[in-house]
């Protein structure tokens, strides 16, 4: 959703599937169009607290023990992030574009790691946990893809996923194609096997009813 004349849009996808190059993109063209754009990302997107939630949930040696905690360190994460970072830009007429969101809770930690979906929706039912993006773009490729170009730039997203095999990646990436299925307004799949340029292209055609 949007408050004011803010603007909410979110980018999920697998590891490697261009998500943060396409934001830097997206921003860039937006600005030069004359909104102001505020990128952010999660875990770890809120103030000040973000830094050291992401810290536990990116230590192997922590979210290997947290089992269903690791949900909730998430919401927890994410609540702080909407509170201090997101709404207030919404609340100032900014577009704000979010490296994951609820979406990556439910492929990775639902359909990646098998942790109780209906927890992480119980959660999301409360507030400000209820907020969602006015568009979410799924920059969508073959696992296999996304995996060998994260490994192979070194830039996997940790929190243990170097550690899963490719049925992992199968699995989180089956869960947000389902998400897309379910929420068709909201969600618009995004061919993210293609050059940067014509990837960049799609992502602006993907929200031309919104910044018209």
């Amino acid at each position: 959703m949007s408050t004011s004349s803010g603007l909410f849009i979110s980018f999920e996808g697998i590891e490697g599937a261009g998500k943060s190059t396409q934001i830097s993109r997206l921003a860039r063209s937006l600005e030069a169009r004359g909104h102001r754009v505020l990128a952010t990302h999660e875990p770890g997107g809120g103030m000040p607290a973000g830094k050291s939630i992401r810290g536990l949930l990116k230590d192997p040696a922590i979210w290997r023990e947290l089992g269903m905690a690791e949900i909730y360190l998430y919401a927890a994460d994410r609540a702080h992030h909407l509170e201090s970072v997101i709404l207030p830009a919404l609340d100032r007429g900014e577009i704000v574009l979010c490296d994951r969101f609820l979406d990556s809770t439910r492929a990775y930690q639902g359909a990646g790691r098998g942790r109780c979906v209906d927890v992480i929706e119980a959660l999301h039912a409360l507030e400000p946990l209820t907020i969602r993006p006015k568009r979410t773009l799924l920059f969508d490729v073959e696992a296999h893809v996304g995996l060998a170009r994260a490994r192979s730039r070194g830039s996997s997203d940790g929190a243990g996923y170097d550690d899963e095999d490719l049925s992992f990646f199968e699995r989180v990436r089956e869960g947000f194609l389902q998400i897309a299925a379910a929420e068709p307004e909201r969600v618009r799949i995004i061919d993210a096997d293609a050059s940067p340029e014509t990837v960049a292209q799609r992502t602006l055609e993907a929200l031309d009813d919104l910044l018209i």
